[in-house]
């Protein structure tokens, strides 16, 4: 099925997702990208969905990615006497501590002694989503004496953010490494890591993947934001989880801190998603409201290779039209005049290499001529994110022969995946492309296309030719011998 838009719709899955025929219907629906979230779902849960993902793959004839998102060591308060928790008032103290008997109106536990060797007087707790928050007075390395600062009731297991410190807590916790080493066996594509703090959590999450999943940061602390340019550096690609990230700072740094991390994004030709509360009313509304489609439209301005659907589609009454509302406004954002200016605008990257101007020549020979895509042959998807950086007017048609590299370049903008078998020689590459381009109904016989590849070809980093081609074969062979 042939995407009529460049922005990548990334659907979680869940108990209103699951079977086969609910994701081919959120497929249908504009979904482009599967999340597997591993804090909800056992393994053999995780497999089912799997499997019907692959089995949807299958019937449609297209490439589809497949994104695990590990849980990270959630922070996690003790359990109260009272179950139903207390209501914490302005003003009060308040005590975590290591002592494991139930709490009360004056402490809990807190079982994580990480936490209190990093914490200092001045530092704050925000405890449920941020309702209730606490500074720290005095600390010890079992217990941190605090003010409450906005009251709010607390009860069992609550989360506890600590935005003011860096945690000496590996990215990857126990349970994460046994999943993390089940969705790679499984095959999954994409590897998202939760509250990655510095570059090296990304460097152990590679290690641990061995080259059978990209890996993916989520940015959600503000250690992460202020280390971004090192994270980024070694990431595959990079989803801006608003959530904790809101929670952690101030919820007005949120906007400008998505914005730049989008354009940074853009500019190492590293996928982006856009995450978090985007359609949040539709978890029980069939229509979102107003404010949650202009948040939509932003990210899409902005320039983010993918929006994602968390709750909506996984434990929302309304996944499908979920699904359609996001395909909907990307159309309608898309075919604004606005939104082609400003990607052009924001065209701001150092080019050094041989591909970045086989690329910019695609793209500006697109824009002179007209041309109905440009094909790119690609053994690792990096000529064709690089075409995606350029946010070119015509579609990309990514040329693979391995299905792993299809499946990631799901993910990036404005990119039609196809797996092809190998081709030796560029002439092969030619007719190959000018096939998919018409069979894939991007082109006719009597258009032209854009080919890119390098040579020699199935070696990475190579490309270096661009061909301007008709897409009917018996011109092809005439005008090219070889």
């Amino acid at each position: 099925m042939k995407r009529d838009r460049n922005v990548k719709i990334v659907a979680t899955l869940g108990p209103a997702s699951d079977g086969e025929h609910m994701i081919r219907k959120l497929y249908d629906a504009g979904a482009d990208v599967f999340r597997l979230n591993m804090s909800h779902g056992g393994h053999a849960e995780i497999a089912a969905r799997h499997a019907a993902i692959r089995k949807v793959e299958k019937a449609v004839g297209r490439p589809i990615a497949i994104l695990a998102d590990l849980q990270g060591p959630k922070l996690r308060c003790g359990v109260f006497a009272d179950d139903e928790g207390h209501v914490l008032k302005n003003g009060a103290s308040f005590r975590f501590d290591l002592d494991k008997a139930p709490g009360s109106e004056s402490r809990v536990n807190l079982p994580h002694p990480e936490i209190f060797a990093a914490l200092e007087p001045g530092a704050r707790l925000l405890v449920n989503d941020g309702k209730v928050r606490l500074r720290v007075d005095a600390c010890g390395a079992d217990f941190a004496d605090c003010t409450v600062i906005a009251g709010g009731p607390v009860s069992n297991r609550k989360g506890v953010n600590v935005p003011d410190v860096v945690l000496p807590l590996a990215a990857l916790s126990e349970k994460d490494r046994a999943d993390l080493e089940f969705v790679c066996a499984l095959g999954v594509d994409w590897l998202a890591l939760s509250f990655v703090q510095r570059a090296a959590d990304v460097h152990e999450a590679r290690e641990l993947a061995a080259g059978r999943a990209a890996i993916m940061s989520k940015i959600e602390k503000p250690a992460a934001v202020a280390a971004f340019d090192e994270i980024l550096a070694v990431s595959d690609g990079i989803m801006v989880a608003r959530g904790d990230l809101g929670v952690e700072l101030p919820v007005q740094n949120v906007p400008p801190i998505q914005k730049r991390l989008v354009r940074k994004c853009r500019a190492a030709a590293k996928p982006v998603i856009v995450a978090t509360q985007m359609l949040e009313s539709m978890i029980e509304s069939p229509m979102p409201t107003r404010a949650e489609v202009s948040d939509v439209a932003t990210a899409l301005y902005e320039g983010a290779d993918a929006v994602m659907l968390s709750a909506e589609s996984a434990a929302g009454s309304f996944p499908i039209e979920a699904v359609q509302t996001m395909n909907n406004v990307a159309l309608e954002v898309e075919n604004d005049a606005n939104y082609t200016s400003i990607m052009a605008a924001s065209r701001n990257v150092a080019r050094v290499s041989t591909a970045d101007a086989i690329v910019l020549a695609a793209r500006e020979i697109a824009e002179t001529v007209d041309i109905k895509a440009i094909c790119c042959f690609t053994q690792s998807g990096n000529t064709a994110a690089l075409v995606a950086r350029e946010r070119p007017q015509v579609p990309i048609l990514a040329l693979t022969p391995l299905v792993d590299v299809a499946r990631r370049m799901c993910l990036t903008w404005g990119c039609h995946c196809y797996v092809t078998g190998e081709v030796n020689r560029f002439k092969e590459a030619v007719i190959s492309a000018a096939r998919i381009a018409r069979q894939g109904g991007h082109a006719t016989e009597a258009d032209q296309i854009i080919v890119t590849a390098g040579v020699p070809f199935n070696v990475q980093g190579s490309t270096n030719i661009l061909r301007v081609a008709p897409c009917e074969e018996r011109l092809i062979y005439a005008s090219d011998p070889e």
